[in-house]
């Protein structure tokens, strides 16, 4: 069925931007905004937004926060 399909591509999405942020965490914070690593995770801007929704209740290895908003939001992440 089609409701269970998109759940694959939905995991693997999520994987790569969670693999990411640990890559870019490991020296230490950083703080990024969707639109300007979309090209290196290969994602929309949209999408990386809604999976850091995601991965901010589900990555017990990452402290992931909504750090401010101007004109987009800005994300702080660490290693946990």
């Amino acid at each position: 069925m089609s409701a269970t399909t998109p759940a694959p591509e939905t995991e693997s999405k999520e994987s790569r931007l969670k693999a990411y942020l640990q890559r870019k965490a490991a020296d230490g914070e950083v703080y990024f905004k969707s639109k300007f690593i979309a090209d290196e995770v290969g994602l929309s801007p949209k999408e990386i937004g809604a999976l850091m929704v995601k991965l901010t209740e589900s990555a017990t290895d990452l402290e992931i926060e909504k750090w401010s908003y101007t004109s987009a939001t800005t994300w702080r992440v660490t290693n946990a």
